[in-house]
């Protein structure tokens, strides 16, 4: 349709939405359907953060806001990357916005030009190439391996960086691998950086708070100082605090970067919704204990899904440092044909076979940009998950 922007020719919708609105048809139509696509909590938002809210309401706390955030809010995420992360800022220094995704939306648009490259590690979160494309760049892939654990190396970040490089995207614990960085190998990342100051660091840390087996959460500004005043610090709720549907993301850096994001959201959406910030509020400066208690669950269904996933021929799942995600390779699947005569020539087959012969909804590798492989959010519950990998190995055996 000749009406609509060019640009959209370029970007693709989400998969992970996609995967997760196909399971919901499915069940709405009688299907006995397990999702396993939606990178969201089951728990319920702790009830200290909707008190918060319900009291923001009964105190008339429902005007316009300034566009990117109130003072109270950006002096609770100030006061929050002091404490966890030793990084100093300034209210100036911080946005808020509607959820994580328009951050880093707003800052790509701030700062990117036609020609502008942006190196992305993948596999990636299935937005990061379509936002840096609808903000006029071009993503750079840089292609991370099962042997690697996922993990991108300091010879594969410097050949990807060019005189055109603006920006490095950098995703730990990541979504889709779960794959965490450790001190060092994140130090061996940013000493890499500091050889390149034209090229400036998004780093995506929103599940800070899910790490497992002692594994010790950093980020780049903190490893490496000198990358403090070209890197921009994003962060939310949504993971951690069990808040998706709340949508506050929020990110500091350089303030100059701060208000340029600023003014592109004064034109777009303006304030977050008032009444989840006043609950991001009391997420950021109330209690945290229920986050330990969360992330064991978290880790006994990783343990649940990556024992039984191991057990099948032909797939291969690595054991995540964090988030909840596993991304398993089924390298030795490919070619094959199903039961019920599904030729299996890729993992997007892979996904679509297994959700029509099983009713388990997975998201294929593709739209991560690493094949063949597939993702699962343990997200859900024991039993759930349990039934589901059931069926994945019933439906890997069944192949031939």
């Amino acid at each position: 349709m000749s009406f609509l922007s060019a640009t959209l020719s370029r970007v693709k919708p989400s998969p992970t939405i996609a995967v997760t609105a196909m399971a919901r048809d499915l069940k709405e139509a009688g299907r006995d359907v397990i999702g396993l696509g939606a990178g969201e909590p089951d728990f319920d938002t702790p009830d200290n953060i909707k008190a918060a809210a319900i009291q923001a309401i009964h105190d008339g706390k429902t005007k316009y806001t300034a566009p990117d955030g109130i003072p109270e809010l950006k002096q609770a995420i100030c006061d929050k990357f002091q404490r966890e992360n030793g990084l100093g800022y300034a209210p100036a220094q911080v946005s808020v916005g509607t959820g994580g995704k328009q951050i880093l939306y707003n800052a790509l648009m701030a700062t990117l030009n036609p020609g502008d490259e942006v190196v992305i590690p993948a596999p990636y979160w299935v937005s990061y190439p379509d936002m840096v494309l609808l903000a006029g760049g071009e993503p750079v892939i840089a292609e991370t391996s099962l042997q690697t654990g996922f993990k991108l190396t300091p010879d594969q970040l410097e050949a990807a960086i060019t005189p055109k490089t603006k920006w490095f995207i950098f995703n730990s614990p990541s979504n889709p691998t779960g794959a965490g960085y450790s001190r060092d190998e994140l130090k061996a990342l940013t000493d890499v950086l500091m050889r390149h100051p034209h090229v400036w660091v998004m780093t995506d840390d929103m599940y800070e708070h899910l790490a497992y087996d002692g594994f010790e959460f950093c980020t780049p500004a903190q490893v490496e100082p000198g990358l403090y005043e070209r890197t921009l610090t994003c962060n939310g709720v949504s993971k951690a605090y069990a808040m998706t549907g709340w949508r506050i993301g929020y990110a500091a850096g350089p303030e100059a970067l701060i208000a340029a994001m600023r003014k592109i959201q004064s034109q777009s959406t303006s304030n977050p919704c008032s009444i989840s910030q006043w609950a991001a509020v009391e997420a950021l400066t109330g209690p945290q204990d229920f986050l330990a208690a969360n992330n064991a669950v978290f880790k006994r269904r990783r343990d649940l899904v990556v024992s039984m996933l191991s057990e099948i021929d032909g797939v291969t799942c690595p054991t995540p440092e964090g988030a909840f995600y596993v991304y398993p390779s089924i390298a030795g699947l490919i070619g094959k044909t199903s039961a019920a005569g599904t030729a299996i020539p890729d993992d997007e087959a892979f996904a679509k076979a297994l959700l029509e012969e099983t009713g388990v909804a997975v998201v294929f590798g593709a739209a991560f940009g690493l094949s063949p492989n597939f993702r699962i959010s343990y997200a859900t519950s024991d039993d759930a998950l349990r039934d589901a990998c059931s069926r994945i190995q019933s439906f890997c055996a069944g192949l031939t």
